[in-house]
């Protein structure tokens, strides 16, 4: 029998605190695919980075903040992989709210990504229908882009890429 050896758990650490999140249900899921999905084949074809998915930790600032966006992006110059986790500040980082994480994505995890200056932080809301970009502008976060019900976001970070949430939601 194979052993595997790490953290495969959904625990983060916030603020000094452990945390245990919820395993996200099916639609979660779906759309982390679909948005991974558009990512990736828009960042493959120019070699532009690499795009990862939850659970993986982000380690901020050792055992004070350790984060499992549900997907994150690196560009090809800022690798930040140290063996087999993330340590240091992504260069896009995604959360797709639940009714169970509103707070923490939205407020909490909101301002530890400000606090680091992760440039650009994509806040997604399926009951609304919503995809929301932040991005990085005098040391805070200011709505980049925006789609709700219909549309499209664009990404600073990734120069070029545009997302149609229709194709996000559908």
């Amino acid at each position: 029998m194979q052993t595997i050896e790490g953290d495969l758990d959904l625990t983060e650490i916030i603020n000094g605190e452990e945390v245990m999140g919820p395993s996200p249900f099916i639609r979660h899921q779906k759309i982390a695919s679909r948005i991974v999905r558009r990512i990736f084949s828009y960042i493959e074809t120019a070699d532009l980075g690499e795009v990862y998915f939850s659970p993986l930790d982000v380690i901020l600032e050792e055992g004070i903040n350790r984060l499992q966006p549900d997907i994150l992006f690196i560009k090809k110059e800022n690798s930040t992989i140290e063996q087999d986790w993330v340590r240091g500040v992504p260069d896009m980082v995604c959360e797709i709210v639940s009714p169970g994480t509103y707070k923490k994505d939205t407020a909490t995890k909101k301002k530890i990504y400000e606090k680091y200056q992760v440039p650009e932080y994509w806040i997604v809301i399926p009951e609304l229908q919503t995809i929301e970009v932040l991005a990085i502008e005098n040391g805070k976060y200011e709505q980049y882009s925006i789609a709700e019900l219909e549309g499209v976001v664009t990404s600073k970070v990734i120069d070029g890429l545009k997302i149609n949430i229709k194709e996000i939601f559908g």
